[in-house]
């Protein structure tokens, strides 16, 4: 479907939202592009700064286009800011901040240059270009392919970028293809933008990444990892992954996204899974906090395990005899493959055991539904969570995707008891540090034996009872630790 051309009225009012955005730019900034003119040398805001700026958006930090030499720029830079650091000279950028009057500035400025990949290749060869045209070329998308040179506050758009951002679309500067193939990674961006920006992407760059989805596998996992991680902390990550699906994409990134596209039978004796996962997340992101609270917002190990907790679906249903169809254990399924997933992506340990965890217990809940628990089913319940108790409520809360408003209410208001429960039990018993009613000095002393594996067993025989039964007086836990003593 095209989308009409933006109308003079609408690209003047991102004209004037833009300008008050510049005007803005600190002055720090400006005297910069005086610098550079000083020595000889042109500097030009690029990138993200200004599509923000039409978007009347201000961005904490600046990036910069210029045509000196990496060398060159290092020692304007040295001149200009209070530090400065060569950490990406090689690939022509060199850092530094300024603070003037209570106010940081952090920019980067890097040498005009071109980058592709080789046919194999894992890293992009980077070479150096001589114009802030041939430059802007080599940008992902004409929204991101625009600049302003400075200190003229001059700005240049020679692909049409302005005219993308009017309509809210994503559009290469070069043909898609030959961007793709310059860099693959563009098109994981692609998904990544259509959800940080709510944009769509373009007929021609979706057509591109569904012929070239394969060649993302030459990108390395942690680039792979870090664009999948800033599309789902976006605030509409639903719009990327659809994309990533539709376009074959996940196929190679994240393959256990389009397994849960499972057909659904005539007699829809299930719902689609794929569809319900994205829902879940949705309505994880909504119940994420404020920043004082229990899991502010964005939170990578909900967003994780909110999309993924299902994973486990596609190799364990099964049709039973009498038309309904299961699932049985999908949890602990799930729970391996999404950590071998996170892994391949050079996750870090943390989150893997976390999503994992998470993905584990999702079900747990749903036994309290059916029958009231214990107060040891409780502590357990809580213990088992441990630090990812809250995530574990709002991933559990998110799970009811259900239509039918008198099962969504009493799974709801079976979950409010069980909080409640937990609640009063934490205000009695101090939940989240349960520990036996001995430590492991007193087990020592009391069996007369030395540090070694039977205290850790008698240990962990003491946390058992102290989940079954609460709180136990000194004396009934030592009771309790000589009859198994005995029987061993």
């Amino acid at each position: 479907m095209n989308t009409p051309e933006p109308g003079a009225p609408t690209l003047v009012a991102l004209q004037r939202r833009a300008i008050g955005v510049l005007a803005e730019l600190t002055p720090a900034a400006r005297e910069l592009g005086e610098a550079f003119a000083r020595a000889g040398h042109e500097l030009a805001l690029v990138g993200g700064p200004v599509r923000d700026a039409f978007l009347g958006r201000v961005s904490a930090d600046l990036d910069f286009a210029t045509s000196a030499t990496p060398d060159q720029t290092q020692a304007i830079l040295a001149r200009w800011g209070d530090t400065h650091w060569d950490i990406g000279k090689a690939f022509g950028t060199i850092g530094a901040s300024r603070r003037r009057g209570g106010a940081q500035v952090v920019v980067e400025v890097t040498t005009y240059r071109t980058d592709a990949y080789e046919a194999s290749s894992r890293k992009p060869e980077v070479v150096f270009g001589e114009t802030l045209e041939g430059d802007l070329s080599r940008r992902d998308f004409t929204v991101n392919a625009m600049a302003v040179r400075l200190p003229e506050l001059a700005f240049v758009d020679p692909f049409g970028g302005l005219a993308d951002l009017a309509r809210r679309t994503l559009r290469t500067p070069v043909t898609a293809r030959q961007s793709f193939d310059d860099d693959p990674l563009r098109m994981m961006r692609a998904a990544r933008f259509a959800s940080q920006l709510g944009f769509d992407v373009d007929a021609e760059v979706r057509a591109a990444i569904t012929e070239m989805n394969e060649r993302i596998t030459i990108v390395s996992a942690e680039r792979v990892r870090d664009e999948l991680s800033k599309l789902l902390l976006s605030d509409r990550p639903r719009r990327g992954l659809e994309v990533l699906v539709e376009t074959g994409l996940a196929d190679h990134v994240l393959p256990e996204l389009p397994a849960l596209r499972l057909e659904v039978d005539e007699h829809h004796r299930h719902k689609d899974v794929y569809q319900h996962s994205l829902t879940v997340l949705e309505q994880a992101i909504a119940l994420e906090t404020g920043p004082d609270g229990p899991v502010p917002a964005p939170d990578l190990w909900l967003r994780l395990a909110a999309l993924l907790h299902d994973v486990g679906k596609p190799a364990t249903r099964r049709f039973e005899p009498g038309g309904g169809v299961s699932f049985h254990h999908h949890e602990v399924v799930g729970a391996k493959l999404v950590a071998r997933r996170l892994r391949a992506l050079r996750f870090d340990k943390e989150t893997v055991q976390a999503v994992a965890r998470l993905t584990e217990l999702h079900l747990r809940f749903h036994g309290y539904g059916e029958g009231s628990w214990t107060d040891s089913a409780v502590r357990r319940y809580v213990t088992d969570a441990g630090p990812l108790l809250e995530r574990l409520h709002r991933l559990t809360r998110s799970d009811s995707t259900t239509r039918n408003r008198r099962k969504a209410g009493r799974l709801s208001a079976a979950y409010d008891d069980l909080e409640t429960r937990i609640a009063e039990l934490r205000e009695k018993e101090e939940l989240a540090a349960i520990r036996p009613d001995l430590d492991g000095a007193q087990i020592m002393e009391i069996l007369d034996i030395p540090p070694g594996p039977v205290v850790g067993q008698a240990y962990r025989h003491l946390l058992e009872l102290r989940l079954d039964r609460g709180p136990l007086a000194e004396e009934e836990a030592r009771a309790a630790l000589l009859e198994w003593w005995s029987a061993r």
